[in-house]
């Protein structure tokens, strides 16, 4: 199979990358510098050059390829309803080059879009919030209005996916805890983070292309949920800062557009992608991971 990866040279594409080499496949990813080129054809890859911003090199990419793993993402925070905007468009060109050929599209969301059923996790089959809700959304939108006109369309929702340089939106919570000297969290901090190791992350993601399953809904989540009181101390405890509880109302000033994120309970359940892909994440936990957090 010659798999087409936008996103290739990122944290998780080229784990994605490797994987789907390492499985017999092919591989074209998709790369907008030399650097990134020359990362790809070291690891077996054949090089794309382009960009998210280049509709014309994304359907050329995607119509040359047996199927096609959406990846590429920014995650300019500051800029985020207009990035998931941006994704959306993304979405479409590469959905171009695929309708009627039953190739398969795999698009990347979260799992905090699928937490609407109040003191659940979320789950696979669970109604949405919408993009005016939760911008992430978008992407889940398009996938369902490209899959209406004749598109093989599934989606992989991302927890925080980590090892131990990265680790999702903790790594910008890090940031913030060494610039404020105190690792913190909101009131008892029982709300619940969902966790994967990259590499799991990477497994999942090939299967789901190989099954090539039409509207199907996948979570990578290998750890259902890790308090916030927990994902603070460890941390807390590598950089040797002080861990503190803040009330709700002083979220907002501490971690800034992350306070949206950093008190939200949003735990997410992968019990049916496991059964539907035979998927059995063996990674280190997230606080295994954070435990060997690289400090420098």
């Amino acid at each position: 199979m010659r798999v087409f990866v936008t996103g290739a040279t990122g944290f998780i594409g080229f784990a994605v990358v490797q994987e789907l080499l390492a499985a017999g496949h092919q591989v074209l990813g998709l790369s907008r510098s030399d650097q990134g080129a020359a990362a790809l054809a070291a690891a077996g890859a054949e090089v794309h050059r382009g960009s998210i911003e280049d509709p014309d090199s994304l359907r050329e990419g995607a119509a040359g390829s047996d199927g096609v793993i959406h990846l590429a993402f920014n995650h300019d925070f500051s800029r985020f309803k207009a990035n998931c905007e941006d994704d959306r468009r993304v979405i479409q060109a590469l959905a171009a080059a695929l309708v009627g050929s039953n190739r398969p599209l795999i698009v990347t969301s979260g799992t905090p879009i699928a937490n609407t059923v109040p003191d659940q996790p979320a789950r696979e089959g669970n109604a949405i919030i919408g993009s005016a809700v939760h911008p992430r959304a978008a992407s889940e939108e398009t996938a369902a209005a490209v899959a209406a006109e004749g598109v093989n369309v599934s989606v992989v929702r991302l927890p925080q996916v980590h090892d131990t340089r990265k680790q999702g939106l903790i790594t910008p919570t890090i940031q913030i805890y060494r610039e404020k000297g105190v690792c913190a969290y909101v009131d008892d901090g029982d709300n619940r983070w969902p966790a994967a190791h990259y590499l799991d992350v990477a497994r999942l993601y090939r299967l789901a292309v190989e099954k090539a399953e039409p509207n199907a809904k996948y979570h990578a989540v290998a750890e259902e949920g890790v308090p916030m009181r927990d994902i603070a101390g460890a941390i807390g405890r590598r950089l040797r800062l002080q861990v503190r509880s803040i009330p709700r109302q002083e979220a907002a000033a501490f971690f800034g557009w992350l306070a949206v994120f950093a008190g939200h309970d949003m735990p997410a359940s992968s019990a049916l992608t496991r059964t539907k892909l035979g998927w059995q994440p063996a990674g280190p936990g997230l606080i295994a991971d954070l435990e060997q957090l690289r400090v420098s």
